[in-house]
């Protein structure tokens, strides 16, 4: 019952209370041929101060720790975890804290290929465990664990003539290549005629633009929308115009309002009964959803999850640099539009109704308005350095922006799931 309430309010139950320091952990997207996330890579990172060289073991207990202390299912959705070992993870049966049936153990390629290392690797295999070779340059002693790998993971650039002949004699069935740092569609083609079945980098974010092209109608009713939304108090009469003007629109707002997430008890017909159910907070944050899937359309599904997440990101942490959290949720919100509708953010900001520090907050400027979306966006590459670099210039602490990231995660994939 709390669950439901909180859902009805639109919030999500906050995440639990992790003992002792809080810790990074940045989540990147491995996508498939059809554009759906097929896993996430985690990546962990202790305090920064210990961000000296600690060794791979340090390394490694610190993962550990962290993905027990998280949950993987809430950090990934229910989808598999590419987590980094060490030999002392594998050997040490350090990896049994992790659920076999949602972890891929990454095993470094440089690791010494001992007699040790190969039958600890056959016994977690036997768990249930599925092992990626991580950084994989073809040598004839990986051999033995190369064929234990169900995937085999390389920067797309360096696949050369050894790596190649090795994985074509691979039966593609019991082996999936993961094309690293794919950063443009250009990227994401070649790796394709190489071979590769899997994605990891920012291409999906990144489409080929469409220049020179106006904003279609139906986008600028649902900015209008937008706008309408994050006035206090809303305009009901006026929103509820603005939206029977869109029948895609309407029906998927009211598909949402009658989902499960929300617990209502009487089926919700007309967008004024939606209003008088939900009351202001809640349909602010159903139309935006709404209305972001829409502008989505069919671009990856993963565009929406990221742009939910930085928008309850900066909505939540804007309160610790005295940002107004309506804003800060369109700034995180609209971050994403131009991978959505593929145009400029240059040609998009001129229809979006907000003020222009926000609008140059999303065309890159370096602005106060723009802290919270530097940060998340700097997190999502897992760059710790100018995470922390940020949060110093800004004033913010970076234990509460771990926590809002958290949450948001966590929201961010309960959103998702009833917009499904």
């Amino acid at each position: 019952m709390q669950t439901q309430t909180a859902a009805a309010n639109g919030t999500q139950a906050a995440p639990p209370t992790w003992a002792g320091e809080m810790r990074f952990v940045a989540r990147q997207p491995i996508m498939n041929l059809h554009g759906h996330v097929h896993g996430y890579e985690l990546l962990f990172r202790s305090a920064p101060e210990a961000d000296a060289n600690p060794g791979a073991d340090m390394a490694t207990r610190t993962m550990l720790d962290n993905a027990v202390m998280f949950g993987l299912e809430s950090l990934t959705n229910g989808l598999p975890a590419f987590v980094n070992c060490s030999a002392e993870a594998l050997t040490e049966d350090l990896v049994l804290v992790l659920a076999p049936q949602m972890t891929v153990l990454s095993v470094p390629a440089s690791l010494e290929v001992t007699s040790r290392l190969l039958e600890c690797c056959h016994k977690l295999k036997s768990r249930g465990f599925r092992f990626a070779l991580e950084d994989f340059s073809w040598k004839a002693d990986l051999r033995p664990l190369a064929e234990l790998a169900d995937y085999i993971r390389l920067n797309f650039k360096q696949f050369g003539a050894a790596e190649r002949h090795y994985l074509g004699s691979r039966d593609p069935a019991t082996l999936s290549m993961v094309a690293k740092r794919v950063e443009t569609q250009e990227d994401y083609q070649n790796a394709r005629e190489d071979g590769f079945t899997l994605f990891q980098g920012s291409y999906f974010i990144h489409p080929i633009l469409l220049k020179k092209r106006k904003v279609p109608a139906n986008r600028l009713l649902h900015f209008e929308i937008v706008r309408l939304l994050h006035h206090d108090p809303i305009d009901v009469p006026q929103v509820s115009r603005l939206v029977l003007r869109d029948a895609s629109l309407t029906y998927r707002l009211l598909r949402l309002v009658n989902s499960p997430i929300y617990a209502i008890q009487q089926e919700v017909r007309s967008i004024e009964s939606a209003i008088i159910a939900l009351g202001e907070d809640t349909l602010r944050r159903i139309v935006s959803l709404a209305v972001l899937s829409e502008l989505n359309g069919q671009e990856p599904p993963e565009i929406l999850h990221m742009a939910l997440l930085r928008a309850r990101f900066c909505e939540l942490a804007a309160g610790f640099c005295k940002l107004d959290p309506a804003e800060q949720y369109l700034l995180g919100m609209l971050s994403l539009v131009p991978a959505m509708l593929r145009m400029p953010m240059e040609e998009l900001t001129p229809s979006l109704p907000l003020r222009a520090e926000i609008c140059e907050a999303l065309q890159g400027t370096m602005n106060p308005e723009r802290c919270l979306l530097d940060w998340v966006e700097s997190h999502e590459r897992g760059d710790w350095e100018l995470c922390d670099l940020i949060a110093l210039s800004s004033g913010l602490k970076l234990e509460q922006l771990m926590r809002c990231y958290a949450e948001s995660v966590v929201w961010a994939g309960a959103a998702l799931r009833s917009a499904a």
